[in-house]
């Protein structure tokens, strides 16, 4: 979850593992996997800092192959 702004200033949480998209109109809207449509004051760079942050918080970034080495006997 990362916390964003709506362009009035009121904050609020989004599942940052619902986003599909990130875009910059000139304001930054977020769309998720659901259709639904945010646009936030952050910026597209602040959002995706925040999503990576998050990512590598949790484990998701940098994953690497979890079978193991395959020359392994």
């Amino acid at each position: 979850m990362i916390k964003v702004s709506r362009l009035n200033g009121k904050s609020f949480i989004l599942n940052a593992l619902l986003i599909e998209t990130i875009e910059s109109f000139p304001d930054t809207t977020i769309m998720l996997t659901n259709g639904r449509k945010y646009v936030v004051k952050e910026s597209e760079e602040q959002v995706y800092a925040m999503i990576t942050s998050l990512y590598k918080t949790i484990g998701l970034a940098g994953m690497q192959h979890a079978g193991g080495n395959e020359d392994e006997e």
